[in-house]
């Protein structure tokens, strides 16, 4: 494909049975990007333009949108940024194929109720190779995972399309059907563990968790585990749902998402979702955090969202030893071990001990120090307001954020506020605290060496006012 220029970029409606076969991917990309711009800049509410989509596509047509010469004339910069890092470059990456990129596009979309933009992506997936079948199952599957209106929303577009493209009932996935087998053992252990944290609280959303989703919908033929899940991870990433992302990653590579792939997804998600942001993540955060008026959503800035989506992976690279000091010689190699992995899901969380904690704090161990290494490893999420006490560490401890916000303090200095994605780093027998924001809650990966078995020396607990920053 030639290079796109600006005066390529007219958009014109099309009809949804089909773009002529020789306008090709420029056709494509020149609909999508007018479909992102209207998105941002269209001056009718987006629920005006709903109610009457279903009498604009006429014979599935695109309703109108502006032009890039609109976009030109009023800022030729941003012409060229779309051009370039976006039109020839995340459109022409190889990574993900056109159908995956359709499937991540069309999830996030529904997760995010963004219906300015599915009749475009609707019918590109389809034209991309996603079939009515798997658009519908996709649509359903998001019922849970984003809401049931966010469901609807997708539904009350995809009913024109269908209809212009002929699209019948037989050609969908009935409701019954064959299920996939099951993995019984993972399964068990998933169970068990939800069961764990959460029968005694509710029970029924336990029960449902394992009977409407593990075992019926994640069965379901009409999606393969992989789409299934990158659907799923997608969904999670524009929604920032952080808590789920591990579990769900960790799934997607056991069904068949390599990590390439899973690093292309967080690219086009970020240079999708939020313009051209990466280019300045510290712009765009200080931005969203001097307007605190907009939604948490909103405030995710794309320089966070890579953070979210890459703690996974950076935590097991860290976790395997990054920060572990090297014998003096190495040890031998071991043909006899093998690899041991630690599943999302099932390792025990408990309550931590009001001795070392003020407040509700969950700790769950990630990985013991096993010789030769000395690291250990945990996660602890602290629920608004609350903290650890007062304590040391003999070689030091390095705190990576993982969710909401936070505050820690070293003794003699300022109260510090920490966000999701940001790293802490506190050097050997240093006093200090950490934990939750009076107004969020926060999670943290913690990673530490011990020196003769011992990894923290625990002190006097935090007062309020010391929390307060001695108000």
């Amino acid at each position: 494909m030639g290079r796109i220029t600006v005066s390529d970029m007219v958009v014109k409606t099309e009809a949804v049975d089909g773009a002529p076969a020789d306008h090709g991917r420029r056709s494509i990309i020149k609909a999508g990007l007018a479909a992102s711009i209207l998105a941002l800049w269209q001056a009718e509410p987006s629920w005006a333009l709903e109610n009457r989509m279903s009498n604009e596509m006429k014979h599935g047509a695109l309703p109108s949108v502006l032009s890039m010469s609109d976009v030109h004339a009023v800022s030729p910069a941003l012409a060229h940024y779309t051009e370039e890092p976006l039109l020839n470059g995340l459109w022409k990456r190889s990574e993900l194929s056109p159908r995956d990129r359709s499937v991540v596009t069309v999830a996030a979309l529904i997760a995010r109720i963004q219906s300015i933009e599915m009749p475009y992506h609707f019918v590109l997936a389809l034209d991309n190779g996603v079939k009515p079948a798997e658009l519908s199952e996709i649509i359903t599957h998001l019922a849970f995972y984003a809401g049931w209106a966010n469901a609807m929303s997708a539904v009350a577009v995809a009913k024109d399309i269908f209809h212009a493209r002929g699209i019948s009932a037989d050609q969908l996935p009935p409701v019954h059907d064959k299920l996939l087998p099951l993995n019984e053992e993972a399964e068990g252990q998933r169970a068990t563990q939800v069961g764990n944290n959460f029968g005694a609280v509710s029970p029924g959303l336990v029960q449902n968790t394992t009977d409407l989703l593990f075992r019926d919908l994640w069965l379901r033929p009409a999606l393969k585990p992989r789409d299934r899940s990158l659907v799923t991870v997608s969904a999670l990433i524009a929604n920032g749902q952080t808590a789920q992302i591990t579990y769900h990653l960790g799934r997607a590579m056991d069904n068949g998402l390599t990590q390439e792939q899973a690093s292309e997804v967080l690219t086009y998600r970020v240079l999708r979702r939020m313009a051209m942001c990466i280019f300045c993540p510290a712009c765009c955060e200080g931005r969203f955090r001097e307007a605190p008026e907009v939604t948490r959503r909103s405030r995710t800035s794309a320089k966070e969202t890579m953070r979210i989506f890459a703690l996974p992976l950076l935590s097991q690279l860290v976790m395997v030893g990054a920060f572990a000091q090297a014998p003096t010689a190495a040890p031998a190699p071991d043909s006899t071990k093998g690899l041991t992995i630690s599943h999302a899901g099932v390792r025990p969380v408990v309550d931590g001990s009001p001795k070392f904690f003020t407040g509700s704090a969950k700790v769950e161990q990630l990985f013991p120090a096993n010789a030769p290494s000395r690291v250990s490893g945990g996660i602890v999420t602290f629920a608004p307001g609350a903290r650890s006490a007062w304590h040391t560490h003999p070689l030091g401890q390095v705190l990576i954020i993982t969710a909401g916000t936070g505050r820690v303090q070293k003794e003699g200095g300022p109260i510090q506020v920490v966000h999701a994605g940001d790293v802490v780093i506190i050097p050997a027998h240093v006093k200090h605290w950490h934990g939750a924001a009076p107004d969020s809650s926060m999670s943290h990966i913690a990673i530490q060496d011990n020196l003769d078995g011992d990894t923290v020396d625990w002190l006097e607990p935090v007062t309020d006012q010391q929390y307060n920053g001695g108000k």
